[in-house]
């Protein structure tokens, strides 16, 4: 199998759930500023132009969420259920209510701080986040409630669900998100943290199967 990513937030989520199973992999790291996501052979891939996206044989998929459940159908993981329908119900929600709710309200923050550093954009623009930061707290307060007495979003385990919310809010002190107040979901965050898998997730150079993407050539 073979994945493109950047070092950015959804390639992460699937980064971090590749090394916690144990997936044999070859990472291809593109090269967001100098426009290889843009490239006609990557778009022939992913024709959103983005990552992450997984090639496996014949079969190539993009968007995390479905690349995430792939992987653990393929290792046989119920991070993503496999038995039980209401179970994989309760993942879907959580995921759809991140894409809907929690994403965009934590992606102003994560784009300003994290995305601009790591991409060398410029410094973060503070002023546009405060009329954002009533958004963000609205559905922190959703998340801190409902992870009350819970260590996961869902089915009482680890599932691509927790990897998938916090994937954007995992640097909320360095995004300087507004979530201090919401004791809950730092326990949450903090404790996702202590998974060694999720804490350092990016492929190196010198790992097995790690290449920058002027080494590769597309299919033809």
């Amino acid at each position: 199998m073979r994945l493109y990513w950047i070092r950015a937030q959804a390639p992460r989520r699937v980064l971090a759930l590749a090394k916690h199973l144990g997936m044999a992999m070859e990472y291809v790291e593109m090269d967001l500023m100098a426009g290889e996501l843009a490239r006609p052979e990557y778009a022939l891939l992913n024709p959103n132009k983005k990552v992450p996206t997984l090639v496996d044989g014949d079969r190539v998929l993009w968007e995390s969420s479905a690349i995430m459940a792939y992987l653990c159908a393929k290792r046989g993981a119920d991070m993503w259920p496999m038995t039980s329908v209401v179970e994989q119900i309760e993942v879907l929600r959580w995921l759809s209510w991140n894409d809907c709710h929690w994403a965009p309200a934590v992606s102003p923050f994560y784009f300003e701080y994290i995305v601009k550093s790591t991409f060398g954009m410029g410094p973060p623009d503070r002023e546009p986040l405060r009329a954002k930061e009533a958004n963000l707290m609205r559905f922190a307060a959703v998340l801190d409630q409902h992870l009350e007495g819970r260590d996961y979003v869902a089915c009482d385990r680890l599932t691509i669900g927790d990897f998938q919310l916090a994937s954007m809010a995992t640097d909320w002190r360095s995004a300087e998100m507004p979530l201090e107040s919401f004791p809950n979901v730092v326990r949450w965050i903090e404790g996702l943290g202590r998974i060694p898998a999720w804490a350092d997730p990016w492929p190196s150079n010198g790992d097995d199967g790690a290449r920058r993407a002027a080494s590769h050539r597309a299919p033809q």
